[in-house]
């Protein structure tokens, strides 16, 4: 396999919000990489940061101090070369607009001609299997067809990292289950670069090539696990391995001592 070339690039990033009843410092001192087609997962102790560092990604919110850099060039603002899919997909969808002009909206900042903005659009649509729902609206579908929506919007974008806050929170077990197998298609066949924000261990295990555990706040990297199962998973037989158990149990480890601000051996590797 090619070696990948570094993508993303954070360096010490720290940030901290002021108030009027004193300065909260939300991240700590938080370094680390990620390459060209990577699927990284990132998790931690309720309420350490991981929104945040997803914003200081997206260039949605400017760092105290430290670097956040994308294909060598510093983010000091939200990036075309990135998207963003949010766990409210509500929100995020226009009700008003059918799904194939939810999909085809933030194209049209783009220099593209009629032909191209509907290829691109109805590959994304197929690719997240709603062609059938393409002149539905929103609020006429299912929270999980909704945030396919999401999903295909960003991949319509043809962002270079694809950035997921929490994106399945908010939907029953067998549709998130569903998600996550689209999620790790769309990586395969696409080598779609992506950070995965997500509070659930194990999906952050079934989905990603590495897990960044954060440790409380003020947030640094607890650990930066490579997850060495097959690149072929699927929810009964990946989920049914050892080796998944292992991984999942370390993980839930360094969380629990991460929020006793403990470090944990590295037993997993």
């Amino acid at each position: 396999m090619p070696e990948r070339s570094t993508l993303l690039r954070v360096e010490h990033l720290r940030k901290i919000y002021e108030s009027a009843t004193g300065d909260v410092e939300a991240i700590g001192d938080i370094s680390f990489t990620m390459n060209a087609g990577e699927l990284v997962c990132v998790v931690g102790p309720s309420g350490c940061g991981k929104t945040t560092l997803l914003k200081c990604l997206a260039g949605l919110l400017p760092p105290t101090s430290g670097l956040v850099e994308m294909d060598g060039s510093p983010v000091r603002g939200p990036s075309p070369a990135m998207a963003v899919v949010f766990q409210e997909y509500g929100r995020s969808l226009y009700p008003w607009l059918t799904v194939r002009g939810n999909v085809e909206l933030p194209l049209r900042h783009k220099k593209l001609s009629r032909a191209e903005r509907d290829t691109l659009v109805t590959d994304a649509i197929e690719a997240v299997g709603l062609p059938h729902a393409a002149r539905s609206h929103p609020w006429q579908l299912s929270g999980g067809m909704q945030q396919r929506v999401a999903i295909a919007r960003a991949i319509a974008y043809q962002p270079e990292v694809l950035i997921m806050d929490e994106p399945f929170a908010a939907v029953d077990a067998q549709t998130r289950a569903d998600l996550e197998d689209l999620v790790r298609e769309l990586h395969t066949t696409r080598r779609i670069s992506t950070v995965f924000v997500t509070h659930d261990i194990d999906e952050s295990v079934y989905l990603g090539e590495r897990v960044l555990v954060l440790s409380n706040s003020p947030t640094r990297v607890q650990e930066d696990l490579a997850i060495d199962l097959p690149p072929e998973r699927d929810q009964l037989t990946t989920r049914a391995l050892r080796r998944f158990t292992e991984l999942r149990t370390h993980v839930y480890d360094q969380i629990q001592r991460a929020k006793l601000g403990q470090v944990a051996p590295q037993s997993a590797r």
